[in-house]
Formats: structure tokens, sequence, C-alpha cells
């Protein structure tokens, strides 16, 4: 389920068999799983006890796991009731008037460890019902209701709330837990008529429409039959078991070519955080050309790449060495049954010699015990839904060094929860050696807090080709902020990298160009190859149309890009943050009416999605029209009073209304609501000092929790008020402190020539 900030897709997919793939022909068609099971039927069984064929199904006595003995749970005040009534299940429960209303139960959405209810509502909507059925056994705290936001109280017109838009399958669930998934979405009357083809998870929704391959099976003559690809639209076939167990090293290589990344991007249209660019995404195409894949950000990932919020395998496997060695999904999982291909350590076993790591001299705990599982300390789990685990598949060494100075979790403190991380930190470097392994977590935790050289950092990484390139592309994402000059030839360099992903990273940064020199590094990647590099080439110049002088050709390399960086919004009208994005497109180009009908309507399908509101006050700012800011603000805090992206807007709107007392009012309520937040500890800082009250302002910036203390802007700020105030040693050791990590920053380089001069 989404956390609170974030995007839902909830978890299913495909992992499957081989390599090889065609794109699609236009005629083929899908056939069903019953079709398919004609002539697999070894196969169709192993699938139909798998958590695909069980990703949805129709509610009967076999398939509803949940007690509907007219059984009740209380969340918020609310009562809700699970019944069976004329031979259907129904559901007594909020609606969206937080009234009590009867609602069937449509389908069941998934098994185990859990199980939800699809709920219908008006406009062809299906909901996911927030109270989930622990289908565990009893004895491990099983058989039971539980909501999965058991800390809120999550009622009606929350956007939480199973009623609103984060809790919609047609959108943010279908695709994956269905096959032959259509929306079929019309946002004149904000209805959905959706269609598949198979209910569940079925095999079409891994190999590609089969029509094709039906044709092939029934040719009458053998000639017909030869063909490679077997009339496939996805050929994935099996992949050969080509790794061989080095003796010396203990662990296997491939004895043929690595593979492409077909298999893997087959599972990742459902094993990966990412955004769909077209509908009906063609199978056997680059993952990128059909889909955008989310970055290592936060608060998605922790600043070493672990898993974080829910991201479905990807963005891990990605950093991982198993995938550069040429690892596959089904080296691990058997593709239609889904059971791993052994059990503990053995699976591990059958890349990692057992006498080289199934031994204490390497795990260094008693042998039976959870310390001695590879898995444990290797692929450590994090628990979502409060019920299911699941593990990170980055398969990174242990690192409780990194907790303290970075803040990341580790696995030893995972299982020794009584001990520290400098406690197991110690005992790692007196079984290894104090010695560890470079680590990128430092730049993208300097990234994360605002330290004066997290720049350097992030382009250090960014610019190491021993980093995976998830990883330097990241780096790249996370440059924004503290692009300066001298990073800029390596963001050049990068626009134009072989790697899609840094080409993906590489691009947005050109934002920060003038428009002239913004259209000569991005103009080309208007043409490239994969949608996802395309479309954000697009939207980084759609501004710069009208700016600088372009060619005919040009203009229409510009205007395809930007109609199909348009389309791509518009495939996910029915979600706000879709129209949040048309809405910035059509800022840019300077459609401001149909930039405020976006952001409206965004609004209308979500009246507490914050960026909504923050974004049409800032349109209205660009207008001049600031007291209707105010009030589109306003309204957004009547929907969500305790919001501090929007009580940190209206009070820099109220700043430049000249009505300061209000506007700290604002500004201090942003900062108590979210005292983590360095933006706004150091606006409202500023804010108090410009009210004449420097010593409240001070005090703001000595209690900055340790974890934001290295930050830059508030080290700058901190260090003129102590200059202000006459304290001239305590504002150069400050401005020493930024300059030791940053030598050329301007402004500290200044303070420190002004201070020494006095």
């Amino acid at each position: 389920m989404p956390s609170r900030p974030g995007v839902i897709v909830i978890l299913a997919a495909c992992l499957v068999a081989g390599a090889g793939c065609r794109p699609a022909a236009p005629e083929v068609r899908y056939v069903g799983a019953a079709t398919c099971s004609t002539c697999h039927a070894a196969v169709a069984a192993q699938w139909q006890r798998s958590h695909h064929a069980l990703a949805m199904q129709e509610p009967t006595d076999t398939t509803v796991l949940g007690d509907f003995d007219d059984a009740t749970f209380t969340y918020a005040g609310t009562t809700t009731t699970f019944s069976k009534q004329e031979g259907r299940f129904r559901v007594r429960t909020d609606g969206p008037d937080g009234r009590l209303h009867d609602y069937p139960v449509a389908y069941t959405f998934g098994a185990t460890p859990l199980q939800q209810y699809l709920l219908p509502l008006p406009g062809g909507r299906l909901q996911a019902l927030s109270i989930a059925w622990d289908s565990r056994p009893a004895r491990t705290g099983g058989q039971r209701w539980f909501h999965l936001y058991p800390g809120e109280a999550v009622t009606a017109g929350d956007l939480l709330h199973w009623t609103g838009p984060f809790q919609n399958w047609n959108h943010l669930c279908a695709d994956c837990h269905s096959t032959n998934l259509k929306k079929n979405y019309d946002p004149q009357r904000r209805v959905f008529e959706t269609t598949w083809t198979d209910l569940n998870v079925a095999c079409e929704a891994c190999h590609g429409p089969a029509s094709a391959h039906l044709g092939w099976a029934a040719a009458p003559d053998t000639t017909a039959r030869t063909a490679r690809d077997r009339g496939l639209v996805v050929n994935l076939g099996v992949d050969a078991w080509s790794w061989r167990i080095d003796p010396a090293t203990g662990v296997a290589a491939r004895t043929a070519p690595r593979p492409p990344d077909v298999l893997i991007e087959t599972c990742s249209r459902c094993h990966a955080r990412r955004t769909v660019l077209t509908e009906d995404p063609p199978f056997g195409t680059p993952f990128l050309d059909t889909y955008r894949p989310d970055l290592l950000e936060a608060p998605l990932y922790h600043a070493d790449g672990q898993i974080r919020d829910e991201v479905y395998v990807y963005g891990s496997f990605l950093q991982s060495k198993m995938y550069r060695a040429g690892v596959t999904c089904i080296n691990c999982h058997e593709p239609h049954g889904l059971q791993l291909r052994a059990t503990g350590n053995a699976l591990c076993g059958q890349c990692h010699s057992a006498a080289n790591y199934d031994t204490t001299a390497h795990h260094r705990h008693a042998p039976g015990t959870p310390g001695a599982q590879c898995v444990n300390c290797h692929m450590p789990a994090t628990t979502y839904m409060q019920v299911d685990p699941r593990r990170d598949h980055g398969f990174k060494v242990p690192r409780p060094d990194l907790t303290e100075p970075v803040g990341v979790p580790n696995a030893c403190n995972g299982c020794h929860t009584g001990q520290s991380s400098a406690w197991a930190a110690r005992h790692i470097a007196q079984w290894f050696g104090p010695a560890r392994p470079p680590a990128f977590a430092p730049a993208f935790h300097a990234a994360e807090t605002g330290t004066p050289d997290a720049g350097t950092r992030l382009l250090a990484v960014a610019q190491d080709s021993t980093w995976p390139v998830i990883v330097r592309a990241s780096a790249l994402q996370r440059l924004a902020p503290y692009l300066d000059p001298t990073g800029l030839p390596a963001v050049r360099r990068a626009v134009h990298h072989e790697a899609p992903l840094i080409r993906l990273a590489a691009v947005a940064l050109l934002e920060r160009l003038p428009p002239e020199d913004r259209w000569a590094e991005a103009a080309p990647l208007l043409r490239d190859p994969l949608r996802a590099v395309r479309l954000e080439a697009a939207r980084v110049l759609a501004p710069v149309a009208g700016r600088v002088r372009l060619t005919g050709a040009g203009h229409a390399a510009l205007d395809a890009a930007v109609r199909e960086y348009s389309h791509a919004l518009t495939i996910h009208a029915d979600r706000p943050s879709a129209q949040v994005s048309l809405g910035l497109l059509y800022a840019a180009q300077g459609h401001f009416e149909a930039a405020e009908a976006a952001y409206r309507t965004a609004l209308s399908l979500a009246p507490g999605f914050t960026q909504a509101s923050v974004n049409l006050a800032d349109l209205y700012r660009m207008q001049q029209r600031d007291d209707e800011g105010r009030r589109v603000l306003e309204a957004g805090l009547a929907v969500t009073p305790d919001d501090a992206a929007l009580h940190h807007t209206l009070g820099l709107l109220l700043v430049r209304l000249g009505r300061s007392p209000e506007a700290l009012e604002a500004l201090g309520k942003a900062h108590t609501l979210q005292p983590e937040n360095t933006r706004y500890r150091y606006v409202y800082a500023v804010a108090l000092n410009g009210a004449g009250r420097p010593d409240k302002a001070l005090a703001l910036l000595e209690a900055t929790p340790p974890a934001e203390a290295a930050n830059r802007d508030l080290l700058l700020l901190r260090a003129m008020l102590y200059r202000d105030r006459g304290r001239r040693t305590d504002a150069l050791s400050l401005a020493h402190r930024i300059l030791a990590l940053a030598p050329s920053d301007p402004q500290a380089r200044q303070l420190v020539a002004q201070l020494e001069q006095e």
C-alpha cells in the first residue's frame, strides 16, 4: 500500500523464463489462459497454485479467506461489518460521504500473507478496501482483520481512504493484477469501462498475446513449424543454465554470453516502481521505451540503495553484482509456480560453493541458526502492509559502519536488536579486516542533508564507471540542487552516454542552463530511440520555444516530442499527479489558462492533493494574482490542515503580500509540522531575522538536529547571524567549516574575507 507521500502500485507480476523477442505484430490477439492450458497442462497446473493465479479472483466460498460471518472491525470510530447475504459477500463500511453503506465484494485481491477486497463505486471504479484479512496461520498472528494504516485516522476525504484516488484498482493495481488490461477511462465523463482477458496474472501477461503461437501450433506442415520464435510475441523459452563454479573462488561465472535483458525487463513490467508511458505497452520492446522507472531516490530507498518504500525489486536488482554477472530472475525463481529453485542456503549454493560460503568461517554463526542463512545477511527483509516481508534484491554485504554516519539500517542489527551498530561494525572488522568496500551512501546522504560537499561527492559517483548504471544515474538525479559550472562538463558527457538511464537523469539537469545552451545540449535527445529519454528531453525543452531561434526541423522535432509527452500524461488523466504534470507543461509553454484548468482538474479529482494547490498558487503568483493563490492554499488547508507544504507556501505568499505576522505564523507552523525539513527551518529563520527577531532565529538554527546540522545553507545563515551579532569567531568557525568541504563556495569565501578584514 502507498505511504502517505507516495503513489501506490500493488505488487504482482511476471517471473518467467528465457530470452529472445520480436515486436508485436498488429494482428496478434489475446486468447486467454484456458486456451493455453489445453496444450500446456503441466505448466498450467503449476501456475494455478501460484500467487499470479491468485492475484484476483471471483469471490466464492473457496477464494474468500476472510471471516464474513457477521465479523466486525472498528477503526477511527467506524465499525465495519463483514457478512454474507443471499450468497453474496458484503461489507458495511464508511463510504465517500463518511456514512455507513453496504457494498458487495466484487473481487478478492491477493491471497497470502494478506487478502484485500475490491468494492465497487460509481463510474466503474473498483476500490481496494483498507481493512484487510491477515491470512497467515493463527499461530503466527494471522486469521484476523486489520487496517493497513493503524497509526493514522484515515477517514472519508483523506487521499488514502479506501474510496480515494490512491486506492483505485483501475489505475494503480489492475495492469499488474490482470492480463490484457484496458483501463478505458473517459476523462469527460470521468468513468472507467475497464476490461481484461484474464482476471489474474495469466500466461499472456508474460508471454504476450498468443494468437500467432496458436497459428504456429496448428500449421499443417513441419516447415511452417520450424519458426524459431514459434509465433510468440516474446519468445522467452528457457534460459540455458550456463554457469560453472570456479574452484579457486567458489563463485560461478557464465559459460555462455550474458543473455539480453528481455527476461528481466519482461518481469520488470510489474516488478518495478515505474510510470507507464504508452497505452497497451508492447511486449518485446526495451523497458525504457514503454516505462519510466524510478531511480534510487528518497523516500523510496535508503541512502545506500536498500529498499525503504515498496519498490518491487527492479531498482534493487540493477544495483547488484548478480545482475552484472548475468543472473536472471529464473536462476532463483521457478517461472510458473513461482517457487524458489531450492530451499535455504542451497539456493545460493547453486552459484556460491558451500565449501567456501556455507561455513562458519564465512557467516560466523552457528550452523542452522538464522545468522547462518545467506538471505538474512545479504537480502534483509522489510515488512510492508504490516504482515508482508519482502527481501532486498541488492544482495549487499552488511555495512553496520554506515548506520551511524549515514542513518541506514544494517542486517546485523536487524537480528541483534539489543546491540549498537558500532558493536556490529567492530565484529565485522575483527572478522574481515578493517578495510571496507567503497560506498556511494555518503554521497547520497550528503545530498539528502545538503552538506557543502554534496555536489562534489555526487559528481564523483556519477563519473565512476565501477558503480552500477542505476547508481550513477541516481547520483545525477540527486545533483540538481547542487550543480554548478564545474559540474557541467560531466553533465554534458552524461547526456550522450550509451546507458539510457544515465541519459535520462542527465537531460533533466539541463534545465539549469540558459535556453540557447539547453537547446544545444538536449535537442539531439528529442530523437532518442527510447521514449523515456525523448519525453524527458521534451519536458526540459518545452519552455525554450519562442526563446530560441529554431530551424524548421528543430521546431518539428520539438513539437513531435512535446505531443508525445503530452499524450503520455493524458494516459493517466484520472490521476491528479498527471494533471499537475500537464499543468507544468502548459505553464512552461505560456498556456496559463490550460495550466489552470489542469490544476483545477487535479483538485477536483483529489481535493487534498497538495502539489496541485501549491502549483496553482504559484501559477497565480506568476500572473500577479496572489489573492487568488491565497484562497487556493486556504482551501487546501481546510481539507488537510496539517499539511506542512501548504503552510510553507502560504507563508511565502503572505511575505510577498507584506503580511509579516501572518507569514511568520504560517512558516512557523510548517517548521513545527516537519522539523526535519531543513528548507522549512531555513526559511523560517530568515523570516524571523527579517522581522527583527534574530535571537529567536539563532536559537532555531542552533537547535538543528545533528542529522541536519551540516546543511550548508543552515551553516551559512547561522554564520551571517553570528557576524551581525558581533560574534566574529563563531562566524569564522562556521565559514571555515563550509570551506573545508567546499573550498570554492563563493559566499563562504566572501564571508571569510570580510571577517578577516575586520
